[in-house]
């Protein structure tokens, strides 16, 4: 009786553990992440909040500002804390001087100051080039929100894009169901023959792939938009249109002009060739006097092996330290400093030239799709007439398949071909900010409503 308990019971026993080890092994799946969705100006918010390179910049600011303050503090006076303790035996001298003492411990507490008086503009240059260096981390930061803007934009506007293709895509996939639906109706009604179903059934199966590819599309935009945002174990997804008025076209002039005054990098290109030249400054000043003031203040306490003595003690004084001959260290440093200044003022060269190759393409990209964007409007709405056109003559007969299917795809392509259009209008648009440097953050939600 008892084994027969026992084998009747065990497999029932066996199955509630699996039931509800699976069960905890389910769990976790179970939870899904909830996905934000945002606007462009939210996204924006977010980007300027957690992008990684924004994140960076800043650090790198204060990096710079720890070297400022560091070579500041070669200007102000220095003062430093000393104490120690020290015994001494000495028995050389034992044998022609018996009054002599043969030990000694001696302690001391000072207090030490030291002033640099002049420096021949070594230390004067070192502050410059510091505090130049603070607009340099304002130029390098510019640089990377406003580069973290113009991607999360475009990133932004590509999964607007590639959401408005899947809903084409399943449109598409919708009409050529509902046709092989009529053609099925028509050949039971014997209107229509087996080529007819065959054919809408091959056309159902090739606007599949279409559906699971733009699908797939919008998974890898949003991660692609969530990675820029800085954002670790949210999900994302944009609200918004790609459909926008079309603005006047830039001038070239007027853009250039923008670009001289706004981009960061020209002004961090000036910035560093400020330093760069208070660096030449600095190395030509390396083998040139410097005087320093010094001066200390402590007590003492000696203990002899006879008696002790003790008091306060101080010392002042000028000191003029003149490396006249370094080994020619200071032509070296000459040299490379001249060589790194005129590096700096190619790359400044460079970079107009760059700018005014960015501006030109930028300007042309914005009238280009400004013009497809025209030109596809209209073309949207008669591909649509056509295509009810077509309909109604193949349900008189006076159409054929063929005719109906080419009506679809024109139709397709044409609001593809527009949808894609707005987006590479707005990324234009974005873009042209981009290069004239006035691609700006919105304002925060707290400044916006005290406002």
């Amino acid at each position: 009786m008892k084994k027969s308990c026992k084998r009747k019971w065990s497999p029932i026993l066996f199955s509630i553990m699996i039931f509800l080890g699976g069960n905890a092994l389910a769990q976790p799946s179970e939870v899904k992440k909830e996905t934000a969705v945002l606007s462009l100006d939210q996204a924006l918010r977010i980007a300027m909040e957690k992008n990684k390179d924004i994140r960076k910049a800043l650090e790198y600011r204060n990096q710079v500002e720890g070297r400022y303050v560091e070579e500041r503090a070669a200007a102000l006076p220095q003062f430093l804390l000393q104490s120690g303790f020290s015994r001494d035996w000495d028995e050389s001298q034992k044998a022609l001087f018996r009054t002599i003492p043969l030990g000694r411990e001696t302690r001391n507490v000072t207090v030490g100051f030291s002033q640099i008086l002049y420096s021949f503009g070594q230390v004067e240059a070192a502050i410059r080039a510091a505090k130049v260096g603070l607009k340099t981390a304002d130029d390098q930061l510019r640089f990377y929100q406003q580069a973290a803007l113009k991607e999360v934009s475009s990133a932004f506007y590509d999964v607007l894009l590639s959401k408005e293709l899947y809903i084409l895509a399943r449109q598409n996939l919708e009409q050529r169901i509902r046709h092989s639906n009529e053609a099925r109706k028509k050949h039971q009604a014997g209107t229509a023959t087996d080529y007819d179903i065959l054919a809408a059934e091959v056309a159902v199966e090739n606007a599949r792939p279409e559906v699971i590819r733009t699908e797939n599309l919008i998974r890898i935009l949003r991660d692609k938009l969530r990675f820029l945002l800085g954002l670790e174990n949210e999900e994302v997804d944009a609200q918004g249109s790609l459909s926008a008025p079309i603005s006047p076209y830039p001038v070239f002039e007027e853009s250039i002009a923008q670009a001289w005054k706004n981009r960061p990098e020209l002004s961090d290109l000036k910035h560093r060739i400020g330093i760069s030249e208070e660096l030449l400054n600095l190395a030509k000043a390396g083998n040139m006097p410097r005087l320093n003031l010094q001066a200390g203040y402590g007590w003492q306490s000696q203990d002899y092996q006879p008696g002790q003595a003790e008091g306060p003690i101080w010392s002042a004084g000028l000191f003029v330290s003149f490396p006249f001959f370094d080994g020619l260290r200071t032509q070296g440093k000459i040299t490379r400093a001249k060589s790194d200044l005129a590096t700096l003022k190619i790359e400044e060269a460079k970079l107009i030239d760059a700018i005014v190759l960015q501006t030109h393409e930028a300007v042309n990209l914005v009238r280009e799709a400004g013009e497809i964007v025209k030109g596809l409007s209209g073309t949207v709405s008669q591909a649509q007439r056509l295509l009810s056109m077509a309909e109604q003559g193949y349900q008189l007969g006076v159409k054929t398949r063929l005719d109906v299917d080419d009506a679809q795809l024109n139709l397709t392509l044409a609001q593809s071909n527009l949808t894609k259009a707005r987006r590479d209008y707005q990324v234009a648009q974005t873009t042209l900010n981009w290069v004239m440097g006035i691609i700006k953050a919105p304002v925060p939600l707290a400044a916006s409503k005290k406002e």
